[in-house]
């Protein structure tokens, strides 16, 4: 009887550790954190198999220890099934004439220094620069050097108090070639509720909202405002209006569940690197190589506009930020 009830218990907790959608678990305590790192957690069921494999010698334990593995076999199987159909292409893909490329890069503070950062916005072609935890001073002068280099952008930024600690900051650049925006003030559109987010609107309402944001991580006293943060950034992408969104969202597709509007991700908005096929490669934390980490940086934009390419850019990892570069190539429709 305690074999059985030990085997239902490890079913159970196999089960939600694959597919905590099946309890809407997926925002939860500990829950939350498990998902995030699929593959690393399939690593460690590799090593609980094995252990479970050498107790199959032990008699009276050989029933129980024979159903472990099994269970740990078939969740290894579905979770590593799941993480790798969002896809890991790294393929590249032109951008055409009216297409707009995006990348987002949390800075941890303005780490990498301007020049390193101009470079990859450089080198990947970027229209808008979604810049987690950069100043708006590093944003500038980053602006500055690209200026110089025939590459005009101006900088977009909002802060909260302590702003010198630099995970209180966001900064975007936008390039003169999107036309003019302004930062919204909070108290009209919202904000997140720990870290900060900017919303421009452009000035000839013409074109795309563009959001750099950054809900908090969920670590344990900071799990109400997580979730807060992501329902409130869902909340952007359910208002019927053209809109990027780029960022650190501190969170996977798999936490975005109850947030998703009809065929949207997170409300009505679509993950470009899921969408492009590249879902699945990790950009946090660079220590960790890509196949393993996991994939919290996002740009996701509204369905009128259809992600060409996303990528994941791996040749930074040591410009002294944990997080990978994220672009994408979005094209509307």
């Amino acid at each position: 009887m305690l074999g059985w009830l030990l085997g239902i218990a490890v079913a159970a907790a196999l089960l939600i550790a694959a597919w905590p959608q099946t309890f809407g678990l997926e925002q939860a305590p500990i829950v939350a954190q498990v998902v995030s790192m699929r593959m690393g957690v399939v690593g460690i069921a590799a090593v609980l198999a094995v252990v479970f494999l050498l107790m199959l010698g032990a008699r009276r334990l050989r029933r129980f220890a024979g159903a472990v593995v099994v269970l740990l076999l078939v969740f290894m199987v579905a979770s590593s099934g799941i993480h790798l159909s969002r896809g890991v292409d790294d393929s590249t893909a032109v951008a055409e004439e009216g297409d707009v490329v995006v990348l987002t890069w949390n800075t941890l503070g303005d780490a990498p220094g301007a020049e390193a950062i101009a470079g990859v916005v450089q080198d990947s072609g970027a229209d808008v620069v979604m810049l987690p935890e950069t100043t708006i001073e590093m944003g500038t002068e980053v602006a500055v050097l690209l200026g110089a280099q025939g590459n005009p952008f101006f900088a977009l930024t909002t802060d909260f108090a302590n702003a010198e600690y630099g995970a209180l900051n966001t900064t975007m650049l936008v390039s003169t070639s999107m036309g003019t925006y302004t930062a919204q003030p909070s108290v009209d559109v919202g904000q997140t509720n720990t870290l900060p987010t900017v919303i421009a609107t452009p000035d000839d309402r013409e074109g795309p909202i563009l959001v750099a944001t950054h809900p908090v991580a969920p670590i344990p006293q900071q799990m109400r405002n997580w979730r807060e943060d992501l329902a409130f950034v869902a909340s952007l992408c359910t208002q019927g209006q053209s809109i990027i969104v780029g960022g650190d969202f501190n969170s996977t597709l798999d936490h975005w569940t109850s947030l998703g509007v009809g065929t949207g991700d997170l409300g009505t908005c679509v993950d470009a690197a899921g969408a492009a096929g590249s879902g699945a490669v990790g950009t946090w934390p660079t220590w960790a190589p890509a196949w393993l980490g996991a994939q919290i940086d996002h740009v996701v934009a509204s369905p009128d506009w259809r992600a060409v390419d996303a990528q994941v850019l791996t040749g930074y990892d040591d410009l002294g930020t944990d997080h990978r570069p994220v672009v994408a190539v979005l094209r509307q429709r």
